[in-house]
């Protein structure tokens, strides 16, 4: 009983926390889906990785807000509600994650996982031999609290990111992976140096302080 009471009361908590934060509010007054897009607007801000023209991959991509951002930055002029884009989309976005996603205005969403190979040729398929400019990844796994068993879920999301974009993405092209804070955290940045140019590590504002998440951004594949 008193771990349903704690656990009702930590309910509560998040709940007005989520409420009265300021980014879920933002959201909802631009026509976000999620507060996770300034995640990504302050990434892109910074380093300046999504332009008009290029081609997008958006891995575990619900609910969407990734993409609406996205569209936004290939759209001529944008609408500031409702996440619709006015205007012809500049480039090509394709959104992948195993839940379904509501659609976004331009965006090819394929619903399933990369990880198997019919998934994996339909992404392919609508790539159309192209390579992508920029490939993001909001992936994360469902955490279960136990530090190894997490860490080698967080490790295989990454590295499975990592290798779709040496494989799919331009030479000089960026990744932006999410990661946490524990022991896959030092791997992952070695990985990445390992395998990129520069590698730049931003935990965003929109980032909650209590989460231990933060993202990487490798740009510019170093040659196999």
């Amino acid at each position: 009983m008193k771990s349903q009471t704690k656990s009702s009361k930590v309910n509560r908590a998040w709940l007005n926390d989520h409420v009265n934060d300021t980014y879920v509010k933002l959201a909802k007054l631009e026509g976000y889906r999620a507060r996770a897009a300034y995640k990504l607007k302050e990434i892109d801000e910074t380093l300046v990785l999504i332009k008009p023209g290029q081609l997008v991959v958006d891995l575990g991509s619900t609910p969407g807000a990734w993409s609406q951002y996205v569209r936004r930055k290939m759209s001529p002029k944008t609408a500031t509600g409702g996440g619709a884009a006015v205007g012809a989309l500049n480039g090509t976005i394709i959104a992948l994650d195993i839940l379904p996603m509501e659609p976004v205005e331009g965006v090819v969403f394929l619903q399933g996982d990369f990880r198997e190979l019919d998934i994996l040729e339909k992404l392919e398929a609508e790539m159309k031999g192209r390579q992508a400019d920029v490939v993001l990844s909001d992936m994360a796994p469902n955490l279960s609290g136990i530090d190894s068993a997490d860490a080698a879920r967080i490790e295989n999301l990454v590295e499975l990111a990592l290798e779709f974009a040496q494989k799919h993405m331009k030479p000089q092209g960026a990744l932006v992976v999410k990661v946490f804070h524990g022991a896959a955290y030092d791997p992952l940045v070695k990985r990445f140096k390992d395998s990129f140019l520069v590698v730049k590590r931003i935990k965003p504002k929109a980032s909650r302080d209590k989460s231990s998440e933060t993202f990487l951004v490798g740009l510019g594949l170093k040659a196999p």
